[in-house]
């Protein structure tokens, strides 16, 4: 292929352009911030399950409680009615009185193991409670803490977008008078390998690194200015200037 060589030499803006593009996207995908959000959010949708049954626990606990609350009060109340009752002189067969002396003893221990039992169900709400209020706390402090990274992520995201709106703004003008041949080979190389040309300086080839050994130096010697010049190692179309060590 041929090309006048002030078209090859823009090539390299043109290529410049393309990889200012590619680390801007490359930044754009990679900000600090998109790991942090993505372990925080990971972990928020966790910690919302978490919730979920650590509050079933409360709401059952506290359904428990209020049955064992009701069970104290209501033999609580049987047991002043049967005293009232005794205190009252309303019962004077001493049977009757012997009888209701021994509900009296026998509704104390049924106190007692109720409200055991309701103090066992409180302890278990307390901590069930507490479990749930730590729970809450934490994903408070993620749902801050991912409000601050999204708001650094996008102001961001957007300082790179207006950034590659630039880049893109220039590319236009840099390859508009350029022959349709070159640009589309220079295209499909940058297609296939992320910058079509690069620039040959000190017998190195700026795409791949690549030193040229001297007969492929004397072959692009030899090769006339208009000449587009390819890498034999990455293929990428070589730009000839006076610091290419020709």
């Amino acid at each position: 292929m041929k090309a006048d060589p002030t078209h090859q030499l823009a090539l390299l803006d043109v290529a410049e352009l393309d990889s200012r593009a590619a680390q801007l996207r490359h930044q754009r995908s990679h900000l600090p911030e998109l790991a942090e959000i993505s372990a925080l959010e990971a972990e928020r949708t966790e910690l919302t399950d978490r919730v979920r049954d650590a509050r079933i626990v409360v709401d059952d606990l506290t359904v428990e409680q209020t049955r064992a609350d009701r069970e104290v009060e209501q033999v609580k109340a049987r047991r002043e009615r049967d005293r009232t009752r005794m205190d009252s002189g309303q019962i004077t067969n001493p049977k009757d009185l012997e009888r209701m002396q021994h509900e009296l003893v026998s509704l104390e221990r049924r106190i007692s193991t109720l409200e055991d039992a309701e103090l066992e169900v409180m302890e278990k709400l307390e901590e069930a409670q507490q479990v749930l209020d730590g729970l809450g706390i934490r994903a408070d402090d993620i749902d801050a803490r991912l409000a601050e990274l999204v708001a650094a992520r996008d102001e961001k995201r957007a300082g790179i977008d207006r950034s590659l709106d630039e880049v893109s703004a220039a590319r236009g003008p840099a390859t508009e008078d350029l022959p349709d041949d070159l640009v589309a080979l220079y295209e499909r190389l940058r297609e296939q390998k992320g910058i079509g040309a690069a620039l040959l300086r000190a017998r190195q080839c700026g795409g791949c690194n690549m030193t040229l050994d001297a007969s492929e130096l004397a072959r692009i010697r030899s090769a006339p200015a208009d000449e587009v010049i390819r890498c034999e190692e990455c293929q990428r179309i070589l730009v000839r200037t006076d610091e290419s060590g020709l």
